[in-house]
């Protein structure tokens, strides 16, 4: 079961908005549309309502997001499972995509949903990739990037668990935030010692007179 490409897709949706930044890209059917991806025939039923409940379900799952990046993960657990119940899908086998070297259908389990719109087609596979990352990795791999103001949500694959940003460029753009604050740090401490040593000198000075 593909189920990277499905909890991808909760991702994308929760990142169409960064919130600390004031932008939003989900404005019309087209940014709608380009979430399903350039060849999906779901894509096709998107109608301009499903700007408004695509944004709707974009804000209870970055609640999923930030509930887990919070260490709170009943309630994380919570909130997915009323996605999941909101916005069923049924297990099948699928072998029409992949075909192995002889021709023949490559069997694997495929997210069937059964939508009245775009959009609860998107949030059933989305939410249910979601859940299938939590509780295969933990819902302490679900976070919100560290690198402010971004705020934008991934999912954490890393061996030790230890990613915290959203991208290379916010892991970088971190780091170096870190850097110049050591060395800010560091020159006003120095600056400070030798304030210190001035007024010891000037006291042992007056002292001699």
């Amino acid at each position: 079961m593909e189920l990277a490409s499905y909890s991808d897709s909760a991702v994308r949706l929760v990142n169409t908005e960064e919130p600390a930044r004031g932008t939003d890209t989900l404005t019309s059917v087209d940014a709608v549309r380009a979430l399903f991806g350039p060849n999906s025939q779901a894509a096709r039923r998107a109608t301009d309502a499903d700007v408004t409940r695509f944004r709707s379900v974009r804000a209870r799952l970055r609640a999923v997001f930030t509930a887990a990046d919070s260490g709170e993960a009943t309630q994380a657990v919570d909130l997915l499972n009323s996605l999941l119940l909101e916005f069923p899908v049924s297990p099948q086998i699928s072998g029409h995509d992949f075909l192995d070297d002889d021709g023949c259908p490559r069997w694997h389990m495929h997210l069937a949903d059964h939508p009245s719109n775009a959009t609860a087609g998107y949030a059933a596979t989305a939410a249910m990739g979601l859940a299938f990352h939590l509780t295969e990795y933990g819902v302490d791999r679900l976070g919100l990037c560290q690198a402010a103001p971004c705020r934008n949500a991934y999912l954490d694959t890393s061996t030790n668990r230890s990613r915290r940003y959203c991208s290379d460029r916010c892991a970088t753009r971190a780091n170096v935030a870190a850097y110049r604050a050591r060395k800010r740090l560091e020159t006003e401490r120095s600056a400070s010692t030798g304030r210190s040593a001035d007024t010891s000198q000037e006291a042992t000075a007056r002292a001699d007179r």
